[in-house]
Parts: structure tokens; C-alpha cells; sequence
């Protein structure tokens, strides 16, 4: 287990809001689906950490760069992550003495 050293700010949805060029509704929207993770404050408000904020950009530019609906941004989001995961695991395993290349 391991513990940051710094703990992250948290931004609360104006904030996230601005940050991320997104009206509230549309984030508070990206959460409904479950497509960024909001940690709730004392009052239980919302409030988002940098990462998140970074996933709400990339859905949108998802959105409105290969006109994905909000329905469907998870799984295209999901894939992508799988996608970098086998990419990873292609250079690690390239780069390990004896693997076999993948060509």
C-alpha cells in the first residue's frame, strides 16, 4: 500500500468547471454516468481531483471530436484504456531479455 506524499486539491464543481471549459450541468451530467468520480466534501458537495479533471477533457474532446454520445463515452473510454494497458505490456515485453518480438 502506498500513501502520497502531498495530498492532492480538490476543486469544487465551479471550480472543475472552469478549469475544464465544461458547464456544470455537463459535468455533474459526465458523473451521472459514472464517467468521472467526484469525491463528496464535508457540506457533500462535490469535488474533483486533478486526474478527474483531465478524464472530463478527454471525454469532451471525445465528444466533440469523433461525435461519441455521452452514452457511449465510457466504453470508447474503456477501450482506449485497454489499448494503452496491451501497448504497455508490448514494450515492457520488447524490452525483456529473451522475449520474443512481436513481429
Amino acid at each position: 500500500m502506498s500513501h502520497p506524499l502531498v495530498r492532492l486539491p480538490l476543486l469544487d464543481l465551479e471550480s472543475s468547471s472552469r478549469a475544464t471549459g465544461l458547464r456544470p450541468e455537463l459535468v455533474r451530467r459526465l458523473v451521472a454516468l459514472g464517467l468521472i468520480d467526484p469525491f463528496p466534501d464535508a457540506a457533500g458537495d462535490l469535488c474533483f481531483p486533478p486526474s478527474e479533471l483531465a478524464t472530463a477533457g478527454c471525454l469532451q474532446r471525445l465528444h466533440t471530436n469523433l461525435a461519441v454520445n455521452y452514452a457511449s463515452l465510457g466504453l470508447v473510454a474503456d477501450l482506449l484504456d485497454r489499448i494503452a494497458e496491451l501497448e504497455a505490456a508490448l514494450r515492457t515485453r520488447a524490452r525483456t531479455p529473451g522475449g520474443a518480438p512481436w513481429t
